[in-house]
């Protein structure tokens, strides 16, 4: 290589290592998680045990002891469609984050270009010696853009912040999907429970009115009396189809949920059977890094903050280098020699005089962006706070509700059976026997619903506190193509 060309080349790698140098600045604030006050413990609950914080994270949705329940999570979390674009959106933000960190790297590219001319001989200008006439060039082109004052940086911490709130997110769909999931089929058990009550109350509510048909025939009963049992027949007749189309409904909403066309859902355990999961323990401080809203809210947050930085680069010189190296001839077969050189190198410094407020408007926008997503972080926490509190004390209160309810059901068979041997023993009318009946109905379904309350309640801890149940469940959902903190490959 000539001395020239060394001596060109080692001015600009010298230029380019200043220029390294320089780049260690960044303006903006860093990051700091915000200071909250967390309470101790939750609002009535005793500090946790070793057991009960362990069971946070185990496949909880397994102690309900449905085999039939289990298949049906791993089902939605295979082939819900949530969590299809939930995965597909980290690969989206994965490309940004790849194309938003590229400038830190100098951008290289070549350039290749051949052809043939014929200058016209009746012009001014006179026709070259040669003519027509062969070009050919072969250009290496290279740039970077000097981070001096870190505004790539600072993007690039923001995108990874992106990045990681979208992982996230997919992660709070995993959670969402079981436990919705876990929700829709209780939900089901339980009106299939009262479909039960229902056709139960509807059979003995048809042999009353055709008894009393035969009686009225006989001149037993009056009129009056069949006019009534006629109508509570009625009653527990519409009450059937209307079950009937909850429980369809309830099945489709479901089949969609775990990604099948609408249709019907296989049943395992009944409502009675379904064992209720042990409650499981934690701290108000853990949910900052276990609840995936929470984490997805802190991202966002970091993202926010490293935009103020980027925004008050723009008042900063923006430096740029560039260079060429190349060979250029009139004939392919000169055009590697070492005349057909050609090369250039430079510097390009831009810098803002005057904006009209653009800039300030930029810095002014993201640092009220960012005390938006600060706001939105602290009021996540709040809301994780509020739904772990819910779900504790309406464990405990869904359970004496059940206790409760057991005793009336008890109660009300025996007083259904008394007032029928009343009615027919003469000392009493069918208006107590109607009374009975219906309340005891009632009180069927509504022991069902609080059947149903106490494992929906258990499912709703489990699904406040989060945890490293999420990691089970994860692994039967879809996965992006990539892994959170790996970088994007430095290739074309």
């Amino acid at each position: 290589m000539p001395r020239t060309d060394r001596l060109l080349l080692g001015r600009a790698g010298a230029a380019l290592g200043l220029a390294a140098l320089l780049a260690g600045c960044m303006l903006g604030p860093d990051y700091r998680r915000p200071a909250l006050d967390i309470p101790a413990e939750f609002r009535g609950a005793s500090p946790p045990t070793a057991a009960e914080l362990a069971l946070a994270d185990s496949a909880w949705w397994r102690q309900f002891g449905d085999p039939t329940l289990d298949a049906l999570i791993v089902e939605g979390l295979r082939n819900n469609q949530d969590l299809v674009v939930a995965a597909a959106r980290v690969e989206q933000f994965y490309g940004v984050l790849g194309t938003t960190r590229s400038p830190l790297f100098p951008q290289v590219g070549a350039d290749a270009a051949g052809s043939r001319t014929r200058a016209s001989e009746q012009t001014i200008s006179p026709a070259p010696s040669i003519n027509p006439y062969n070009a050919a060039q072969v250009t290496l082109l290279a740039s970077w853009e000097v981070d001096l004052f870190g505004r790539i940086r600072r993007l690039t911490e923001a995108a990874t912040a992106d990045l990681k709130a979208s992982e996230a997110s997919r992660r709070g769909t995993v959670l969402s999907v079981v436990a919705a999931v876990t929700t829709g089929y209780v939900r089901l058990r339980e009106q299939d429970r009262e479909l039960e009550v229902a056709r139960s109350t509807l059979k003995l509510r048809t042999d009353s009115l055709k008894l009393f048909e035969r009686r009225f025939k006989g001149g037993v009963v009056s009129a009056v009396e069949v006019s009534q049992a006629r109508s509570e027949y009625a009653t527990a007749l519409r009450a059937v189809p209307v079950l009937l189309q909850a429980i369809t409904e309830q099945e489709n909403a479901l089949s969609v949920l775990i990604g099948r066309d609408p249709g019907p859902i296989a049943r395992g355990r009944s409502i009675d059977a379904l064992a209720a999961p042990a409650v499981p323990g934690g701290l108000p401080s853990e949910l900052l890094d276990r609840r995936p809203d929470i984490l997805q809210a802190e991202q966002t947050l970091v993202a926010a903050n490293a935009r103020i930085g980027a925004a008050k680069a723009a008042y900063f010189p923006t430096i740029s280098l560039t260079g060429a190296f190349g060979q250029a001839s009139r004939s392919l077969s000169d055009l590697w020699g070492g005349s057909a050189r050609i090369w250039s190198y430079g510097a390009d410094v831009s810098l803002p005089i005057f904006t009209a407020g653009a800039i300030a408007g930029q810095v002014e926008s993201a640092e009220a962006g960012q005390r938006a997503a600060l706001a939105q972080y602290r009021k996540t926490v709040q809301a994780a706070f509020g739904e772990t509190a819910d779900a504790l004390a309406g464990i405990g209160n869904s359970r004496e509700s059940l206790a409760a309810q057991q005793i009336q059901v008890s109660a009300l068979i025996n007083y259904a059976r008394l007032a029928s041997k009343r009615f027919e023993g003469g000392y009493t009318s069918y208006l107590e026997v109607i009374d009975a009946e219906r309340s005891l109905f009632n009180a069927q379904v509504q022991l069902a619903q609080a059947q149903g309350d106490v494992l929906l309640r258990a499912a709703s801890l489990y699904k406040a506190l989060g945890g490293g149940w999420v990691d089970l469940a994860n692994q039967d959902a879809p996965q992006p193509a990539v892994r959170l903190g790996e970088r994007p490959p430095l290739v074309p």
